[in-house]
């Protein structure tokens, strides 16, 4: 079987901008959750987020384009770009039509719905742009990358909440499989911080309210975690063929071999407290890379920050590994990036692969009171230095949907 390797990587965090920065900040442990800078909160409950410093569109691509996409457009292109760059790819007419895209989102263009509700409120129904549909149509981010780079081969977009990310790894190593393109840019992108939203989620009672601390807001497996923090960004790879790799000369960072998703159908927002379906999702990954348990170096945790959702993803862990879910390194990067919803398991994609190629464990911040009932190994505080030869990226969304996708060192 063709088997898919890892070639680029690109990032936009609330880290900053490139893979450098987003991994330099997440192995030293530094929070990039602050106060929003982007709007007034002075009538929120919640005054936190994620958001990706000093971003500038005109950087990565042509500044009368930029405007007509929505900020998750902008996060998908500016990410792409990097991960091409760094793979060595050159997009040209005799391979632009065996590139395919598959970058994901939770939510598409929320910001432009509600910018577009509000100009219609103020100032009536002609006013309202008439690009309102193709900016905040979830499938552009995709279709962005693919105009902006030239890009001919199949350009998909799965909306998976907060697994959409993960499951995006998932299938664009199905479709190098299925011999549907040679190269796939894939990965997940989210921009969705305005006030609606956070209100939303704040009388869902489901972010920190930690204020006055945003740094030590979101606390995975602490007794004291009190919510996830709303953050935005995006993370991209490029995937290829080994065959395609290797005729071009290209490095190989690690092996993606898909993964498996599930449902856990059980409700809109809370995961099955018994972690079934993210077991489920989680032998599937193993299964699909022919790993065992004692294989698994390094788990990327979905780890929100929530209550029930961290007991319930310890419960997965160890009903899916058994006694080598004691022996595993897990880490929450949502300690310190917040929870990018669509792009959430495309970051922790990036983590795995990147703790593959240079041999290092991020650390869970903000880990002080260990909860009881999450007893695992959660690399707490200070990154860890060891070798991961195979990881495991987890991402569980709204509506009760898991993947898992499956890393390991490439030859």
């Amino acid at each position: 079987m063709t088997r898919a390797v890892v070639t680029g990587l690109g990032a936009v965090t609330p880290l900053g901008i490139g893979v450098d920065a987003f991994w330099d900040g997440l192995t030293a442990g530094r929070s990039g959750i602050r106060q929003i800078q982007s709007f007034d909160t002075a009538d929120l409950e919640v005054k936190i987020a994620g958001e990706v410093p000093d971003f500038n569109p005109a950087d990565f691509m042509d500044p009368k384009m930029a405007r007509r996409m929505d900020r998750f457009a902008q996060f998908a292109v500016a990410a792409s770009r990097e991960a091409i760059e760094s793979s060595g790819l050159e997009i040209t007419d005799e391979n632009r039509d065996r590139i395919g895209i598959m970058v994901n989102t939770g939510g598409g263009g929320i910001p432009t719905i509600g910018n577009e509700v509000r100009v219609m409120a103020e100032r009536g129904p002609k006013r309202v742009s008439s690009l309102l549909i193709p900016m905040f149509a979830p499938n552009m981010a995709s279709c962005q990358v693919a105009i902006n780079l030239g890009i001919h081969g199949p350009t998909v977009t799965s909306v998976a909440a907060c697994a959409a990310g993960v499951q995006a790894f998932v299938d664009a190593v199905y479709m190098i499989e299925r011999g549907d393109a040679d190269v796939v840019i894939t990965g997940g992108t989210e921009a969705g911080i305005m006030p609606v939203a956070i209100a939303g989620l704040t009388n869902m009672r489901a972010l920190s309210r930690r204020n006055d601390d945003p740094a030590a807001a979101s606390r995975p497996f602490d007794l004291d975690r009190d919510g996830f923090v709303f953050s935005e960004g995006a993370a991209v790879a490029v995937l290829e063929s080994e065959e395609h790799a290797a005729r071009r000369g290209a490095t190989a960072i690690a092996y993606a071999h898909g993964g498996s998703y599930t449902s856990d159908a059980f409700h809109i927002t809370a995961p099955d407290p018994t972690g079934r379906g993210a077991t489920m999702a989680m032998r599937g990954a193993m299964r699909r890379a022919e790993l065992a348990p004692e294989d698994i170096d390094y788990i990327a945790a979905h780890a929100t920050s929530t209550t029930i959702g961290d007991i319930a993803e310890t419960k997965a862990i160890k009903n899916a590994l058994g006694d080598a879910a004691y022996k595993v390194a897990i880490s929450a990067n949502k300690s310190m990036l917040g929870h990018l919803l669509g792009a959430a398991g495309a970051v922790s994609s990036l983590a795995c692969i990147l703790a593959i190629r240079d041999g290092i464990v991020p650390p869970t911040i903000n880990l002080e009171t260990p909860d009881p009932e999450c007893d695992l190994d959660y690399t707490p505080n200070v990154a860890r230095k060891m070798e991961v030869k195979a990881a495991l990226a987890n991402g569980f969304g709204f509506g009760g949907q898991n993947a898992c996708a499956a890393f390991t060192a490439a030859d």
